[in-house]
């Protein structure tokens, strides 16, 4: 090797040719000095364990972005990624080399002693961070930091923003250097590479000594087998450290003593926004896409990036047209010039197009960031690419179930009542038993009814990750998933985990581990006597019930238990009621909520309808047991109430007299402030007392009735309460109590008054009613019908010009 700084680009040796990774002006220049030398051999810094993946690069199935994955394989969560974009340096040294045949060798530090460092170093997101160039200040584990040697040389050259100093001199650049020159900016970055470790050091990461001593001698081994005509594309901090002369003993001294793991390597899928990570060739980079495009169209950079966001904003209905192009187009070069920068920028072209196309608003600005700055682009590896087993079940199923992984966010509705939606369904469920989320459930917009579902989908690189992980449970989706649930039910702490797991058994269809769950659940709710946990473990049981009966599965064994939790709860809720203090109530008015609805839906099939029955009846029992008793608190007592009065069960009057008895002046006003709180509290509340002026009117009543002094108490429960209710509903309690009862009929049965509806009086508008007559006739089809030849009635005042079937007559 050359001895001059680093500056091996000579042919007396190897050409070193460092770079910026994920640079589109690094990967051109590549490319260029690849094409002048024809090395014989090309060397790249990566993980040697990749090695035989290489060939996989040059298919028709691998698209870019794509990653590396190095993972141990007894703990597959221990892993690395090295990502590698189309505008990577590495990745079109790769290609190239594979396009002319030329062998390819990997040369860091093997991912068997970088993931062996982890427990010693921290995450691998940290073991590459000294690769970049850039890099910025990051913490080492002594007392010094590494320099920033982006940072260094800019502001040797007057800039005041490192990365647009690198951009200007390296990413703009539009030939990458041609014929004779096309060595050239290596060599200039190796010899600032040289000057500045020797000024600062090192200054790299702790392991930066051992993987420069590996390079170099995966280095000296290449050149004993193709000789000295060999590329070698790393880091732009590494050359001067493999231009160096040093010993094979001091090289092999620095590596004696490194742990080492057992590690499986792959390639996977990335994202255009995971390359921000910090990981192999993670390089912080914030503008993929932008990076992308500069790689992609060398040529008019900026004519064709402004073309592409004209054609983001017109399909958002932004009014851009051909002129905006053009005159943003003069703002962005015009704004460079004055700069004093080659090309224009993303800070440039930002500006022309808030100024042109934005009428001076951000407003786009998120939109192009996202889409076309970052941009989401998901890349594909071949399908005969190495895998676990378990992934490459999920591929096989995906392909079957017509499932594509997507880097967007899509939502997926799935009728349940259909082969392969109710296919798609088992695959979610058990993925995310298994701990890999790539859909997650939410909330229909359609039907609410259990053969409907709806998935938010979304296929993150990481997930990777998480199939190796799950790899030790089995071979299949299915069995890692039974496996797993057995596990979980064998280790679960409490009852409701229990019957969370069952609901998910039942929803992922796992046939062999619902019997080690129910026994499970069996075994914990016997032992356990606390009837919060009880009723908070019910709902999922029933919810588990109806699963099971809307997938055809036997849930006669959920069932069984189920009704006995509940006559369980049953029991114990009306003395645990007794004595709470105010959360230890509104805790248990939710276990009441879920035990009333959980009973609802406890249905029985057509055969034992009078089963089903009895148990409801046995709930209101237990409902008026808790509504009538002075010494439970305020708000279980309304709550139970109100769900009594909701199921039909008070009868005339029934809710009238507990909220009597509620709100009656021996009451403390807080506990009666409670009980209205549970009675009417929540989005339906207002609607019952708009509905029902007695019940309103002893509200009023009592209100007004609160003593000053506990009138401060009170309204804090009250407007809690009220506030629940939406604007309409709020305005309309509000027009009731003003009007009062003196201004509403009186009620047929019985000497509360009405409260009279706002817009309606005492007695009826026949001129508002007669308005409505024209529409009416039409939809009736009265006047079809000869209804329009009426006899006049002799019994009107003369003169009486209102319509013959006039709303307050018999006919209408």
């Amino acid at each position: 090797m050359s001895e001059r700084s680093g500056r091996t680009t000579d042919r007396g040796g190897p050409v070193l040719l460092g770079v910026r990774h994920h640079g589109p002006g690094s990967a051109r220049a590549v490319r260029a000095a690849l094409e002048q030398c024809r090395p014989a051999a090309v060397l790249i810094e990566g993980p040697p364990e990749a090695d035989e993946l290489v060939p996989l690069a040059a298919q028709e199935g691998m698209r870019p972005p794509v990653a590396l994955l190095a993972h141990v394989q007894d703990d597959p969560g221990r892993a690395a990624f090295w990502p590698l974009a189309e505008f990577s340096p590495e990745w079109v040294a790769m290609r190239w080399a594979l396009a002319h045949g030329v062998p390819v060798r990997f040369i860091d530090l093997p991912a068997a002693h970088s993931l062996a460092q982890r427990d010693d170093e921290g995450t691998a997101d940290d073991q590459e961070a000294a690769d970049e160039v850039t890099g910025g200040q990051e913490a080492r584990s002594g007392a010094e930091a590494r320099i920033d040697p982006i940072g260094v040389l800019a502001e040797a050259a007057g800039y005041d923003d490192p990365e647009r100093w690198w951009e200007d001199v390296i990413e703009h650049r539009g030939s990458g250097g041609a014929g004779a020159d096309a060595l050239a900016p290596f060599a200039a970055l190796a010899e600032a590479m040289g000057a500045l470790r020797e000024t600062y050091g090192d200054g790299g990461h702790d392991r930066d000594p051992a993987r420069e001593a590996h390079m170099r001698l995966r280095l000296r081994a290449a050149r004993r087998e193709f000789g000295d005509d060999l590329a070698v594309v790393c880091g732009a901090w590494h050359v001067p450290a493999l231009a160096r002369r040093t010993t094979l003993t001091a090289d092999r001294q620095l590596l004696k003593g490194l742990p080492k793991v057992k590690t499986a390597v792959t390639w996977v899928p990335w994202t255009h926004r995971r390359l921000s990570r910090r990981s192999g060739y993670g390089a912080g980079i914030a503008s993929p896409g932008w990076y992308g495009h500069l790689f992609s169209a060398p040529d008019r950079p900026v004519e064709r990036w402004l073309t592409k966001v004209a054609g983001l904003l017109r399909e958002e209905d932004y009014a851009v047209s051909s002129a905006h192009v053009i005159e943003a187009v003069r703002l962005a070069e015009g704004l460079a010039t004055v700069r004093g920068r080659p090309l224009a920028g993303l800070t440039e072209l930002d500006d022309a197009v808030r100024a042109v196309m934005g009428d001076g608003t951000d407003a786009p600005s998120s939109l192009i960031h996202d889409r076309l700055v970052v941009g989401e682009v998901l890349g594909e590896v071949p399908e005969d690419a190495p895998a676990v087993p378990l992934q490459q079940d999920i591929d096989r199923s995906r392909r079957t179930l017509r499932l594509k992984p997507e880097v967007l966010e899509r939502e997926l509705e799935l009728d349940l009542r259909k082969e392969t939606d109710a296919g798609r369904s088992r695959l979610l469920h058990r993925l995310r038993l298994l701990g890999i989320p790539w859909g997650e459930p939410a909330r229909s917009r359609g039907s609410t009814g259990t053969f409907r579902e709806t998935w938010r989908l979304r296929w993150e690189p990481e997930l990777a990750v998480r199939v190796a992980e799950a790899g030790i449970w089995g071979t299949t989706v299915l069995s890692a998933a039974t496996a797993k649930a057995a596990s979980e039910a064998a280790g679960a702490a409490g009852l409701a985990e229990v019957t969370a797991l069952a609901e998910r058994c039942l929803l992922a269809e796992l046939p062999d581990a619902l019997p080690v769950v129910m026994q499970a659940l069996a075994d914990r709710a016997a032992l356990d006597a606390d009837v919060g946990h009880l009723a908070q473990a019910l709902p999922a049981l029933v919810r588990s019930v109806r699963y099971g009966d809307v997938r055809g599965t036997d849930a006669a064994a959920l069932r069984e238990v189920a009704t006995g939790l509940a006559e369980r709860v049953f029991v114990g809720l009306p003395p645990a009621c007794l004595g709470l203090d105010a959360d230890g109530a509104a805790e248990m008015r939710g276990h009441l909520d879920a035990t009333h609805q959980a009973v609802g839906l406890l249905g029985r099939p057509e055969s034992e309808r009078q089963a089903g029955g009895e148990l409801r009846a046995r709930w209101a029992g237990v409902l008026r047991a808790v509504s009538e008793r002075d010494a439970v608190p305020g708000l279980l007592r309304g709550r139970a109430t109100r769900l009594l009065l909701d199921d039909g069960e008070l009868g005339d009057g029934g809710a009238e007299r507990l909220m009597g008895l509620a709100l009656s002046p021996g009451t403390p006003p807080t506990d009666a402030a409670g009980w209205i709180e549970g009675f009417a509290g929540g989005g339906d509340g207002g609607m019952l007392l708009v509905h029902d002026a007695r019940l309103l009117a002893l509200v009023d009543g009592w209100l007004t009735g609160v003593p000053d002094a506990a009138f401060t108490d009170v309204l804090p429960l009250l407007r809690r309460t009220f506030a629940e209710y939406e604007t309409g509903v709020r305005r309309t309690l509000g027009e009731l109590v003003r009007r009062g009862p003196a201004t509403a009929p009186r009620h047929p049965a019985g000497d509360a008054p009405y409260a009279a509806v706002p817009g309606f009086g005492p007695g009826l508008d026949r001129d508002r009613a007669a308005a409505v007559l024209p529409t009416l006739r039409m939809l009736l089809g009265i006047g079809q019908h000869g209804f329009d030849d009426e006899q006049p009635d002799p019994s009107r005042p003369a003169g009486d010009s209102r319509p013959a079937d006039d709303l307050t007559g018999a006919r209408t």
